[in-house]
């Protein structure tokens, strides 16, 4: 009996959709989901979506922050309603460097899912890896309430998070691979030299290596090689697209079953580190690449906000 790829890494891994899309959620029957500004823009472009948004902005017309949390939750409540586990919603981006205004934005967005019904326990917080962001996560997490630590590209943004003692971080596969190409002439076909996947497998090893509790979710991936690279991994969100893909490909009896594993990590001769503030500015600073792409997706998410908020006055109107 032929054995996909699809069936497999949902028996050794949390399969995440990256999508706001029911069917999608539906079709492929994640455990958890995440979103983000670009894919609840795509959502809430829906025409099912458009008597809701109505319906907000009747209710808030002077508070389009509240009139967007609450889509956020209307959201949430939705893809939860399909899946088992969580479901991420993220912060407003252009937050990302101030941590009280994070903190106080992540907590009304529990008051409404509490005023649903829904428990914490099902959420993640999704906050930016900035500095900020991530003190901002260490007073969220001390109030019991989940983050996932997004747009993760530098080794200085993954052990602060740990040492924070955040719940989940999310380190972009895909993101590295694109800069690498772009800026380093990176042209090969080997998974396993992906420049994306030898991060996040530094990443889980040194973890796994020192006992760190922080769940470590790959994502934003290019093709399925990058995917079945990192078996084995607490969590990966993977685009129907790719989960179609996954779904139809069938896997060689012959192959490992597990690309990472905690035996492996705790056999490998890792130094630990320290990663305060002053740290993680130098360390972080001094990866061009992840200085880049950190800017890049606060600005892409940012200008996705406003265009959601452009959105929905025109809908209104």
């Amino acid at each position: 009996m032929s054995l996909y790829y699809l069936q497999h890494l949902q028996k050794i891994t949390t399969v995440v959709a990256d999508t706001g899309d029911i069917g999608a959620i539906e079709e492929f029957k994640p455990r958890e989901a995440t979103t983000n500004p670009s894919l609840v823009l795509s959502v809430a472009q829906q025409p099912q979506y458009e008597k809701l948004i109505h319906q907000l902005v009747s209710l808030y017309p002077q508070d389009m922050t509240l009139c967007m949390q609450t889509l956020l939750v209307s959201l949430g409540e939705k893809i939860l309603s399909y899946i088992p586990g969580r479901v991420s919603i993220e912060v407003d981006a252009r937050l990302s460097f101030d941590t009280v205004a994070t903190v106080v934005y992540a907590q009304k967005l529990i008051e409404l899912f509490a005023q649903k019904g829904i428990d914490r326990s099902r959420l993640l917080i999704k906050i930016a890896a900035t500095w900020e962001g991530i003190q901002a996560a260490k007073q969220l997490e001390a109030e019991g309430i989940h983050c996932n630590l997004t747009l993760i590209f530098s080794f200085a943004q993954a052990v602060a998070c740990a040492e924070t003692g955040v719940t989940l971080i999310s380190p972009f596969v895909g993101r590295i691979y694109d800069w690498y190409c772009e800026n380093e002439n990176f042209n090969s076909q080997d998974p396993a030299k992906d420049p994306g996947v030898i991060f996040v497998t530094k990443v889980y090893n040194y973890f796994k290596k020192f006992d760190y509790s922080t769940e470590i979710m790959g994502a934003s991936f290019r093709n399925t090689g990058q995917i079945m690279q990192l078996t084995g991994c607490d969590l990966l969100t993977i685009s129907p697209t790719l989960l179609g893909e996954l779904s139809k490909q069938e896997m060689p009896q012959e192959e490992v079953a597990y690309k990472l594993s905690v035996e492996q990590a705790k056999q490998l001769p890792i130094e630990k580190i320290t990663c305060g503030e002053k740290e993680f500015e130098q360390l972080h600073n001094a990866d061009q690449m992840a200085k880049e792409k950190l800017a890049e997706g606060i600005d892409k998410f940012c200008a996705d906000i406003v265009k959601l908020e452009e959105y929905i006055e025109t809908v209104a109107q």
